[in-house]
Parts: structure tokens; C-alpha cells; sequence
């Protein structure tokens, strides 16, 4: 056995599962790169947009509300979204000034795509987002857009079954590097309801080992507020497992974090090439093992159906998953009939 290939066994005997199955590019809206300048939260951002005659220039609009989501916290990602949806908005309406913005041009850019009603939906939330911010702004003077929406059938998701979290869990080589990290990060999402974004920026200081609570900060969050979750004692037992082997490894490799998930050479999962390892790994073991509901988004709301189980209401739940209204909640929890029935009972 080689030193580098010695790095990747897990020298702890882990048999816990095995006792029964049961940087965003940011483009200008013409097409090139404007918007490339770094902001920090003590950046000073002017409100004032040159006007010329024909109105206000897009361009510049855009830039002055990209500035302001920056200083606001909000994430690469988020923003390039938000740019490319302005991209295709222009490009589909000819829309050069901020005036022309009209509900028939929002209309012929709805009718120009050719994707389905839910992406629709989802690119017009995103205009009108900008367009409340130039509302905030004092750009314009109505919120003339507020009317206009998009008709979706919503299906309820499913949240993964215990059995088959387990399932999962019992195949995984827990003896080597990659099937401990990836068995640690199903149990944590399984068992907190982190967002696999959160997941991937979860670092050492997170965790409170003596009060076994799991503490984020708002910075890694999606609602930017604090939140504590409880932790149990296996994945407690799990995690300082994995720790010590991400020590083996950073220091093989000459790395310098602290991040619970790190890559198989001590890197951090969260970039924007790699953010989704942990996603990609979840869909190989769902294919190879016939596992159908296996993936991060499910593991939360299996998060989010076994508190319900065990009596939490939907206020905790929805604090619990970061949540900022009670309708986002009930979403995630899959009722069936019966299931509602035996509830009400407990009201009669």
C-alpha cells in the first residue's frame, strides 16, 4: 500500500449501517462583461440613474441594482441568474430603456420562450424582483407588473423513506474516504434539512460537539439568519470520524480549510465546478443501487416529514428548514388522505 493510497482508508472500525436494510460570469445585457467590479458590504451604492431623454438606460439600471444585491448579501449565483433572465428579456423585446418595460413587452417575452410554464414562472419572479427594486428605487411609480402570472400545476415532491436512507447507507463503503464523506453527508442532510449549498460551506466551527448542536451562521444560509439544529449521537460520532481523515488528507496535499466535505484532495466542495459532488455522487448511488428518491432535495423534505411524524408543528418545521413563510413549508410535507384524516381526529 502506498503513503497516498493509505490516506484514503478509514482507519476507524464503522459498521453502524450494516445491522439490517429496512463564480457566476456576470455579462453585460448587450452580451459582454460590465458588471465585472468587486463589491464589499461597506460599498456606498448611488440610486441615481443618468435619465436621458428616451428614459432610463437599462444597462445602467441593472448595474446599480447588481451593486445593491451585493451589498445586500446576495450570492454570486443568485445574481448572474438574475442578469441572464435580463439577458433574454432584451434580447427577446428590443427593450432599451427602463420605461419601455410595459406589460405587453413582459407578455412577448413570456410567449418567446419555449420552456415549460414551472421555468417561465421561475424567470418572471426573477423580473419581477429587479422591477420591485426600481420600484424601491423611485424609478417607477406603480407596481403594474403584479398582475401578471403564470398558471402552474403544482406536484407535490416526495421526501425520501427511512428504509431506503438506510438502504443507501448499509452499501456504503464507510472504510474508505469517499463512501465515509458520502455516507456523513446523507445522514446530515437527512437528519438537519441543510440545503446541499449550506451543506458544502459547513466547516469544523459549526459544530458544537459538547452541546451536539449544529450552529450556522447567517452567511450560509439562505435567509441569511441564524439557525441551531440538534445533532445525535451517531452522526456526532460520525462527524469526528471524518474529521480526522480530512486531516490526513488537507495535510497529504498541503491544504489549508477547515470544511467538513472536502474533495479526495482536501479541496472545497464549495465551488462553482464541484458544488454539486456531493449531488452527483447521491444521482451514481440512486442508478446503481435502484434507489428512485435518492437525492439531496429529497433527504430535506424526508427531514421535514419525519419531524411532522413525530408531532413537531409546521411553525417549528418551517424554522427548522430556514423557511421564510408557513405556505413554502406545507409544500414539502406530503399528506395522503388517510394521513390527513387520522390528524384531524385529534382535533374532534
Amino acid at each position: 500500500m502506498t503513503k497516498k493510497k493509505g490516506i484514503f482508508d478509514v482507519g476507524a472500525d464503522i459498521n453502524l449501517f450494516k445491522q439490517g436494510i429496512g463564480s457566476g460570469v456576470e455579462t453585460k445585457l448587450s452580451g459582454q462583461s460590465k458588471y465585472s467590479g468587486t463589491s464589499s458590504a461597506h460599498t456606498t451604492v448611488a440610486v441615481t440613474v443618468a435619465v436621458k431623454e428616451e428614459g432610463r438606460d437599462l444597462d445602467s439600471v441593472i448595474e446599480i441594482i447588481i451593486q445593491q444585491m451585493k451589498v445586500s448579501g446576495y450570492r454570486e449565483r443568485t445574481i448572474t441568474d438574475y442578469l441572464n433572465y435580463m439577458v433574454q428579456f432584451r434580447k427577446a423585446t428590443n427593450v432599451k430603456y427602463l420605461e419601455q418595460i410595459t406589460t405587453d413587452t413582459i407578455y412577448s417575452w413570456l410567449n418567446s420562450m419555449d420552456v415549460s410554464n414551472q421555468t417561465k414562472l421561475t424567470r418572471l419572479k426573477c423580473l419581477k424582483a429587479i422591477l420591485g427594486k426600481c420600484f424601491n428605487n423611485g424609478w417607477v411609480q406603480s407596481k403594474f407588473w403584479n398582475g401578471i402570472n403564470i398558471k402552474v400545476d403544482k406536484q407535490v415532491k416526495k421526501g425520501v423513506k427511512k428504509d431506503d436512507v438506510m438502504v443507501l447507507l448499509s452499501l456504503l463503503d464507510l472504510n474508505t474516504f469517499i463512501g465515509l464523506r458520502d455516507a456523513v453527508a446523507v445522514l446530515t442532510l437527512y437528519r438537519t434539512g441543510v440545503r446541499i449549498n449550506t451543506l458544502g460551506q459547513l466547516q469544523e466551527k459549526h459544530i458544537d460537539f459538547e452541546n451536539k448542536l449544529l450552529c450556522m451562521d447567517g452567511t450560509i444560509l439562505k435567509n441569511h439568519k441564524l439557525l441551531k439544529l440538534p445533532l445525535d449521537d451517531e452522526l456526532i460520532h460520525l462527524l469526528k470520524i471524518l474529521i480526522m481523515q480530512n486531516d490526513k488528507i488537507r495535510q497529504y496535499y498541503g491544504q489549508k480549510n477547515s470544511y467538513l466535505f472536502i474533495s479526495y484532495k482536501g479541496t472545497s466542495l464549495d465551488t462553482k465546478s464541484t458544488n454539486n459532488a456531493i449531488s452527483k455522487q447521491l444521482h451514481k448511488y440512486s442508478k446503481r443501487y435502484g434507489l428512485n428518491n435518492i437525492n439531496p432535495h429529497a433527504l430535506r423534505r424526508g427531514y421535514a416529514k419525519s419531524l411532522l411524524d413525530k408531532g413537531a408543528n409546521l411553525a417549528l418545521i418551517s424554522k427548522a428548514l430556514g423557511h421564510s413563510n408557513l405556505a413554502v413549508t406545507t409544500q414539502y410535507l406530503d399528506l395522503d388522505v388517510e394521513e390527513v384524516v387520522d390528524n384531524l381526529r385529534e382535533y374532534l
